[in-house]
């Protein structure tokens, strides 16, 4: 493994993004992931510069007193004007010499870099296309008004910067675009190699970055949750479902597998790809990736929630029954988990060929944990996004429909002539909030799962097993647990729903709207903290109140699914639980990232707002 060029603390040059332009920086660190220096400039910016864009300072001819307008040829005693060269035309010699040797060719071409001392603007305004981002899901958070800490969110100011430098670039284009060549060179040269070791070196495993307990932690979740997800359901069927009984004892394989429901839930996957690929809704960029590329994205989940609903109300209208899915539900489970991991191994080996650049910043380099983390970012079979198909479709749709499933069962098992008024609370409950994430589905690609976290196990099994199979057990619950709810108490669980929805609806709402466009005069009455990144920090409305307020609202939300199942167990209320742990983690992981990147404006910040989800508690 190669050793890295330049120590912290050390003082060379740093190449102004989307500039030809060389100032005097600092090296604070160094990501051997992304294979990324910090560095700060003079006036106190902080950018992540590629090695190739950083040169010693030995690499830049010192310039002597005068004027630093005069050409190389005046500063030589040259008295015709005729034979006088410009400052971006180098000696007679040099070019000869460059012709014979690249490595001097690139050495004259640095030699005659201008130094500009001109500090970097950063403008507050928004650049390219700001994308609202929906919070429904519990991994996808973020703070405030700020995109998240990631490899792609870093080349934002890039772009910013490159708009603001070139005004300022006083090299002759003829130079600027031969010093380009030179360098697209000099990174073909670097870039030779085994592809093992290419991998090697930007994958370099740090254990200290390595998070859900590194890779024993991420070993024992993809062997754990399997079997939890099977304790649960089978807890649940008990006519006691007691956490001091003893747990049931799991079906044979044989009672399990059937490779026909196997292949009705690929008939499920593959007719949402179809309407996934359907032509219709319109298509939008993502946030820059590592190269400054912007993948395209059509937005078009909500209309396959409605032939989704369209397909299932024919059906039903037919005389198609859904009991076939609750009968068979355990084995679907199974079938969902089997694809999973074969899709995870797909993805692993198929990542394994990937470039360098394609890779996530999550990953590590070892095998375990990048094939549960996700190796490569954003995967595609042409233009097919893989990570960004599973992220909403099969497994948020699916959702709703096992909870049809369970209302539609519990009349014809409880031989009832409507839902029970608890089951109508949950699908309503979870209806609303699978319908508000998909209309707003373009927020979803400035999450973390699309921006950061690669395509592994953990998002494969999250997408497609977790949700439709765990976020639906309220309704899996009543099924085998009435409860009857009266209707002042579902007025009262109502309101609290309500009031959760509005909470994380309306955080949402005004970060987005101020990230789209923060000189808005309706959000003129907020007060903001300037950071070094250009970004500004919401200090007042809900992002004053706490930190997160979107989780808040989330879990409130959570809490007023499981009330309608009542307080017989405590089963009801795992998802609550777990919710609750999931954003504390997640909100760990954001606090980290942000005090990271934001420095002194995130410790102001978290001074004028001290609580981070619950007010006066945490």
């Amino acid at each position: 493994m190669p050793s890295r060029k330049f120590a912290d603390g050390e003082v060379v040059r740093g190449r102004w993004p989307g500039s030809s332009l060389y100032y005097e920086v600092e090296i604070l660190s160094h990501d051997s992931n992304s294979q990324l220096y910090t560095v700060k400039y003079k006036d106190g910016t902080e950018l992540e510069l590629k090695e190739n864009d950083i040169k010693p300072l030995t690499s830049f001819r010192q310039k002597k007193s005068g004027s630093t307008s005069s050409s190389p040829s005046r500063r030589r005693g040259s008295r015709s004007r005729s034979r006088s060269r410009s400052p971006g035309r180098p000696p007679k010699s040099s070019r000869r010499s460059a012709s014979a040797s690249h490595p001097a060719e690139v050495l004259e071409m640095r030699k005659e870099v201008l130094e500009v001392k001109l500090t970097p603007l950063v403008l507050e305004r928004p650049f390219g296309n700001s994308i609202n981002r929906y919070n429904g899901e519990p991994e996808y958070r973020e703070k405030n008004d700020m995109p998240h800490r990631n490899t792609q969110e870093k080349f934002h100011l890039s772009e910013e910067s490159s708009y603001i430098s070139t005004e300022y670039t006083l090299r002759p284009r003829r130079e600027e675009t031969k010093l380009k060549e030179i360098d697209a060179k000099e990174e073909k040269i670097v870039t030779k190699g085994p592809p093992s070791l290419r991998t090697f070196e930007v994958t370099a495993a740090q254990k200290k970055d390595l998070e859900f307990g590194g890779v024993p932690g991420v070993f024992l979740i993809m062997l754990g949750l399997p079997a939890f997800l099977f304790l649960l359901l089978l807890m649940c069927k008990q006519k006691d479902p007691s956490l001091l009984n003893f747990p049931p004892p799991l079906p044979a394989l044989h009672e399990l597998w059937e490779t026909r429901v196997f292949g009705v839930y690929i008939l499920w996957f593959f007719v949402q790809a179809l309407f996934y690929l359907l032509p219709i809704g319109k298509v939008v960029e993502g946030t820059p990736l590592t190269d400054g590329r912007r993948l395209k994205y059509r937005l078009n989940g909500f209309y396959a929630f409605l032939l989704t609903s369209a397909v299932i109300g024919a059906s039903v209208f037919r005389g198609v029954t859904l009991h076939y899915v609750y009968n068979h539900f355990l084995q679907l489970a199974l079938a969902a988990i089997v694809f999973s991991v074969l899709l995870s191994v797909y993805l692993y080996v198929r990542a394994l060929r990937a470039p360098w650049d394609e890779l996530s910043p999550a990953s590590s380099g070892n095998a375990i944990y990048d094939f549960f983390i996700g190796r490569e970012l954003n995967p595609r079979i042409g233009t097919f996004d893989l990570k960004y198909f599973c992220e909403l479709r099969p497994g948020l749709i699916g959702w709703v429909v096992v909870n049809l499933v369970m209302l539609l069962t519990e009349m014809k098992l409880q031989d009832r002539a409507t839902p029970s008024l608890a089951m109508i609370l949950v699908n309503s409950f979870q209806l609303l909030y699978v319908v508000d994430a998909l209309w707003n589905e373009e927020a979803v690609l400035t999450t973390m799962d699309i921006t950061h976290d690669g395509f592994g196990f953990m998002l494969a099994f999250g997408d497609l097993v977790w949700v439709p199979f765990i976020y639906s057990f309220q309704a899996f619950y009543l099924l085998h647990h009435p409860n009857e709810v009266s209707w002042p108490v579902a007025s009262l669980i109502i309101a609290l729903k309500l009031c959760g929805y509005v909470i994380f609806r309306c955080a949402n709402a005004q970060k987005n709207a101020f990230r789209k466009n923060p000189t808005d005069p309706k959000l003129a009455h907020l007060k903001t903290i300037h950071t070094s990144t250009g970004k500004n920090l919401l200090v007042s409305g809900w992002w004053g109140f706490v930190r997160h307020p979107n989780y808040l609202g989330d879990l409130i939300m959570a809490l007023a699914w499981s009330l309608p199942c009542g307080f017989n167990h405590i089963l009801p209320y795992f998802y609550v639980i777990y919710f609750a742990v999931l954003l504390v983690h997640r909100e760990a992981r954001d606090e980290r990232q942000c005090r990271r990147k934001y420095g002194v404006a995130w410790e102001q910040y978290c001074q004028r707002v001290p609580y981070r989800i619950f007010p006066h508690v945490y």
